[in-house]
């Protein structure tokens, strides 16, 4: 069963509130990135799922050249109250 809401206006823009429990549902929450798609039925809005990308430490010290070799950068003199 669906739950009724109304389409009201921001300034100069509409929007549609959806309430905590239909987001609870859906696993989103304020300020997460959703799909709006106009189709044969009407509106709808999906989540927006962004792969996460997960790396090891290993895999990627693999992929630096074999020539690579670190060097000490200068920052330039101490600012502020750092101790170096």
């Amino acid at each position: 069963m669906g739950t009724e809401t109304r389409i009201q206006k921001w300034g100069n823009s509409q929007g549609v509130r959806f309430p905590k429990h239909l987001l609870d549902e859906v696993g989103l929450d304020v300020g997460d990135s959703v799909l709006i798609e106009v189709g044969e039925n009407g509106i709808t809005v999906c989540p927006v799922r962004r792969r996460v990308r997960k790396h090891r430490i290993s895999d990627l010290v693999a992929r630096m050249p074999s020539e690579y070799r670190p060097e000490e950068e200068d920052w330039g003199p101490p600012e502020g109250k750092e101790v170096w």
